[in-house]
């Protein structure tokens, strides 16, 4: 039996291949968005722990320094900065610095988000939806409008957009987040086929609760959770990791044949046919 099953496999080597490699991003560069902690911080382990290297930004100082120390502790290469993904100087610093010290881009995970209202969605005013379109959805599109020019360079690449499950079910009194999130699976299925012509993929995760510092009104409330459950085929909420797994593999060469596509990491909530 186990001679058969290694003949197998020394004339079909794919079959062996199945789990991702250690090392199957290696002399890749990343960049991740708003990545020293939750979603973001998970992302960057992922792709790093895969031989990438990762360039990590938050708006502080402190952040970044504490996620590099973090990293590197774990034998990942890193080089972290400061950044507003609202503001477009912020943006090209980010792009040009890693350029500089990297030699390149071959992959960006626009992880980062706002959402500074809470509430009846008819409550909300023009500058909280300025500000979450801004940061959400307008910064996600300039970010890969810069680093694409610099992919195609390299061959190609791999653009993921985090958006949410509240992007398919609007989450109550996120109104304004919930659609600057459905407007990141729209921007996925637009831009994949022009960027497909430069070989570059870009696809879409839209995680569940996940338990992180940014979605903790939701977990820390038992009241909201209890219900929420009721939802869910995996009766927990996930973990930054859970996503940071999927992020990993949509930018490795397993999941080279699919563009243009959303992931829902939800813990079976039933978002969507």
């Amino acid at each position: 039996m186990l001679r058969s099953v290694f003949r197998c496999l020394r004339t079909n080597p794919v079959a062996g291949q199945r789990s991702m490699s250690q090392s199957s991003l290696a002399g890749k560069v990343a960049i991740v968005t708003a990545s020293t902690d939750g979603i973001g911080l998970a992302a960057a382990q992922a792709l790093g722990k895969r031989g990438a290297h990762v360039v990590v930004s938050s708006r502080r100082q402190a952040n970044v320094d504490k996620a590099v120390a973090l990293l590197q502790s774990q034998n990942i290469q890193v080089t972290g900065t400061t950044c507003n993904v609202g503001d477009g100087k912020d943006r090209e610093k980010l792009v040009q610095m890693t350029l500089e010290k990297c030699g390149g881009v071959d992959i960006l995970v626009s992880n980062a988000a706002v959402n500074p209202f809470f509430g009846n969605i008819m409550d909300s005013t023009e500058d909280v939806w300025d500000k979450i379109l801004s940061v959400n959805v307008k910064s996600a599109f300039l970010m890969t409008k810069l680093v694409a020019p610099h992919m195609a360079k390299r061959g190609g690449g791999n653009v993921v957009f985090v958006s949410s499950v509240a992007g398919y079910q609007p989450m109550q009194a996120l109104g304004p987040y919930s659609v600057s999130k459905t407007a990141l699976l729209g921007l996925t299925r637009a831009l994949a086929p022009e960027l497909a012509q430069s070989n570059i993929r870009v696809n879409c995760v839209a995680p569940g609760v996940i338990k992180t510092r940014f979605s903790s009104a939701l977990w820390q409330n038992e009241d909201i959770m209890d219900e929420f459950k009721k939802q869910l085929s995996i009766k927990r909420i996930g973990e930054p990791e859970e996503i940071g797994g999927v992020i990993a593999f949509l930018c490795s060469e397993e999941a080279s044949y699919i563009t243009g596509e959303t992931i829902t990491v939800t813990g079976g909530m039933s978002c969507r046919l």
